[in-house]
C-alpha cells in the first residue's frame, strides 16, 4: 500500500480510478474512471459518479452527491452544517448525535471553478458553472453560469461550436 495514501477499508472505488498522493478516502463511493488530485479528502456517506476531476485540495464532506462527468477544481470546500458549532448547549463537545448532516447535490456535467465555498442544502444543477472563488448559497440552475459572493446568475451556458454540451457561449464581437 502506498504511503501517502490514507483510503478506509469501507471505500468503494470503480474501475480505473486515478488517484494522486496524499489523499484521505473513508466511507465513500467513487465512481468509473474518476480522478483524484493531491491533498483531497473525501468524507463518509459521500459520493463521486463516474469520469469526474477532482482537483488538488479539495474537501467533499459527507451529505455531498456528485453525479458522472462532474470537474471539481483547485481547493473547493463543500460544507454540510448550517448553523456550525463546537459544542452543545451544555459546553459538552458535539458528537455525530448533536447535529444533522445537510445535503448537498453536483448535478451531471457541472464545473466548479477553484476556490469555491458550497454551502449545504442546494442543487447545482446539470452543466452549470461555478465561477472561481464564487460562494454558492442558493440552487444553481442547469446550464447557467453563477460567480460572486454570494455567487449570481452571469448568463446561460449554450453548446459551443465545437458540440460540446455545456461550453459557454464565445464573446460576441462588435456588431455581431
Amino acid at each position: 500500500m502506498d504511503p501517502y495514501l490514507a483510503i478506509a477499508p469501507d471505500v468503494k472505488l470503480g474501475r480505473g480510478v486515478k488517484l494522486s498522493k496524499f489523499i484521505n478516502l473513508y466511507g465513500c463511493d467513487i465512481g468509473d474512471d474518476t480522478r483524484i488530485g493531491a491533498c483531497v479528502e473525501i468524507q463518509k456517506g459521500a459520493t463521486v459518479g463516474k469520469r469526474c476531476k477532482i482537483s488538488s485540495h479539495t474537501f467533499i464532506c459527507e451529505g455531498v452527491t456528485i453525479e458522472d462527468g462532474v470537474f471539481i477544481g483547485h481547493g473547493v470546500m463543500f460544507t454540510n452544517d448550517i448553523y456550525p458549532r463546537a459544542t452543545t448547549a451544555t459546553g459538552d463537545l458535539q458528537t455525530e448525535t448533536d447535529w444533522k448532516v445537510e445535503k448537498t447535490l453536483v448535478k451531471k456535467g457541472a464545473s466548479i471553478g477553484s476556490g469555491a465555498t458550497i454551502l449545504p442544502n442546494l442543487t447545482i444543477g446539470e452543466y452549470a458553472i461555478v465561477g472561481a472563488g464564487s460562494v454558492v448559497t442558493r440552487d444553481v440552475a442547469p446550464g447557467t453560469i453563477v460567480a460572486g459572493n454570494p455567487a449570481r446568475f452571469m448568463r446561460h451556458v449554450t453548446t459551443a461550436g465545437d458540440g460540446r454540451a455545456g461550453s459557454p457561449s464565445r464573446p460576441r464581437k462588435l456588431g455581431e
